[in-house]
């Protein structure tokens, strides 16, 4: 099935599909109960000022320290199994980086956490990556079975010395390289948006639950605050892509009265339930 869409076939896909919209009937996702959302502990950062690191311009946080989160996410379609992003790597537990102002690292591996929920890294059908960063990719190379979903140029730009997608590169391998949105189990319950400029064709992720659509952001947004002030940081590739498709976010969001979830915002955890339950 071809599976690359554009924005208004994903807009028309989902609203055929019975996604809640304002004034609408609650009706299920193509998936039903068979589609859920977890949310995974990838990590933990502080900084020690937030405008420096997280913006281009000056007062948009105020000033001093911050934190974030690093989540990803398990999304069980019927019998198949979706990673998305991976984190920092697995040797940042109890070994924390610090570098430029930051100190992060995990608490628990990603592979820890799947087998409370009885799985493995290796029952993984499909890891999809919002983008090449490294608190994003560091445990990636775990789930060498799946299927990678991961924008072109990130996956072109990260080849080389301490390559994290290794396991995907020759002839044959299993990886799917973006430049456009992507309806990754055919059926408009999970797709990929392309949305460039955070990095050359970083992802995020729309999740259609039967409770209601769930939009995980990638790296677009790293906190409330730039979501609210259209603000970015300055090692972003592409200040007018990235505005750019903060619009086509918003207006995914919007159509569907999504719930968005920003990756590391802290404040929006609690949006979904605590591991191990899962948003349905």
């Amino acid at each position: 099935m071809e599976r690359m869409i554009g924005l208004a076939a994903i807009l028309l896909l989902l609203s055929c599909s019975g996604s809640p919209d304002k004034g609408a009937d609650n009706r299920s996702a193509p998936m039903g109960d068979a589609l859920t959302l977890t949310r995974l502990d990838c990590g933990h950062a502080d900084f020690k000022d937030m405008n420096g690191f997280f913006s281009d311009r000056p007062g948009v946080y105020p000033p001093g320290p911050g934190k974030a989160t690093d989540s990803c996410y398990l999304i069980r379609h019927g019998d198949q199994q979706m990673v998305w992003d991976t984190g920092f790597p697995a040797e940042t537990k109890g070994r924390p980086i610090v570098q430029d102002g930051m100190t992060a690292g995990i608490d628990v591996t990603l592979a820890e956490q799947l087998q409370q929920v009885g799985l493995k890294p290796e029952d993984v059908d499909v890891l999809g990556i919002s983008h090449m960063h490294g608190d994003h990719v560091g445990q990636a190379h775990e789930f060498i079975n799946a299927r990678l979903v991961i924008g072109k140029a990130d996956f072109e730009q990260t080849a080389g010395k301490g390559d994290p997608f290794g396991p995907w590169r020759g002839e044959g391998k299993r990886v799917e390289m973006l430049t456009d949105d992507e309806d990754i189990f055919g059926d408009g319950s999970v797709v990929a948006l392309h949305l460039p400029g955070h990095t050359p064709d970083h992802l995020a992720l729309l999740v259609n639950l039967k409770s209601g659509p769930v939009l995980l952001s990638g790296d677009l947004y790293h906190s409330t605050v730039s979501r609210e002030k259209r603000s970015m940081p300055g090692f972003n590739t592409s200040r007018e892509q990235t505005l750019a498709s903060m619009d086509k976010f918003e207006a995914v969001a919007k159509k569907m009265n999504a719930k968005v979830i920003i990756q590391h915002e802290p404040a929006d955890i609690a949006k979904l339930p605590a591991f191990p339950a899962a948003a349905r």
